[in-house]
C-alpha cells in the first residue's frame, strides 16, 4: 500500500466520523432550539460526506454490487464475531454500562446486517421486488418490508422505526 493510499484511508475515516458527529450535533442543536446551528451542522455533515465519497472513489474502493455485498458481509461478520465481542468483554470488565449497551446493540444488529447482505447476494438477480427497509433509531436494527410492532433487539416501538426507501 502506498503512502497516498494510507492518507486516503485515514481521510475517509476522518471525514466519515465528522459526518456522523456533525449529524448528531445537529440533532442536539434542534432539541435545544438552535435551528441555525442545526442547519450549519447538517450542511457541514453533508460536505464531509462528499469528501468521504471522493476519497473512497480515489481509493477505487467502490466495486460491482456483488463485490460490494461480499465486502459488506465480511465487514459485518468481522464486527459481530471479533470486534464487538472483545469490546463487550472489556466494557463488562470495566463496568461501563452505557458502552456495554451500545456494543450489545451493535453486535446483535451487525449479525443481522450480514445475514441481510448474504440473502440479497445469494438471490441478487431474482430480487427484483422493491420494498423499503426500516431502521430502529435506538439500536439500529434493520428490517425489510415493514417495521415490527417492537424491535427484537431493544424493544423500541415499531412506530419509531425510520423508513428507508
Amino acid at each position: 500500500m502506498t503512502k497516498t493510499e494510507d492518507f486516503l484511508k485515514d481521510a475517509f475515516a476522518g471525514e466519515s466520523q465528522a459526518n456522523r458527529k456533525y449529524t448528531a450535533f445537529a440533532s442536539q442543536a434542534d432539541k435545544e432550539g438552535f435551528a441555525q446551528a442545526a442547519r450549519l451542522f447538517r450542511a457541514a455533515a453533508e460536505a464531509e460526506a462528499v469528501h468521504a465519497a471522493n476519497h473512497l472513489r480515489a481509493l477505487k474502493a467502490i466495486k460491482t454490487t456483488r463485490e460490494n455485498l461480499r465486502e459488506a458481509i465480511a465487514g459485518e461478520t468481522h464486527e459481530f464475531k471479533e470486534m464487538y465481542p472483545e469490546m463487550i468483554a472489556g466494557a463488562k470488565a470495566e463496568g461501563a454500562k452505557d458502552a456495554l449497551r451500545s456494543f450489545d446493540f451493535a453486535n446483535a444488529v451487525e449479525e443481522h446486517h450480514a445475514r441481510l447482505y448474504h440473502e440479497l447476494l445469494e438471490d441478487l438477480e431474482a430480487k427484483k421486488e422493491s420494498y423499503p427497509y426500516f431502521v430502529c433509531p435506538i439500536c439500529g436494527m434493520t428490517v425489510g418490508h415493514e417495521a415490527p410492532d417492537r424491535c427484537p433487539v431493544c424493544g423500541a416501538k415499531g412506530s419509531l422505526f425510520k423508513k428507508i426507501e
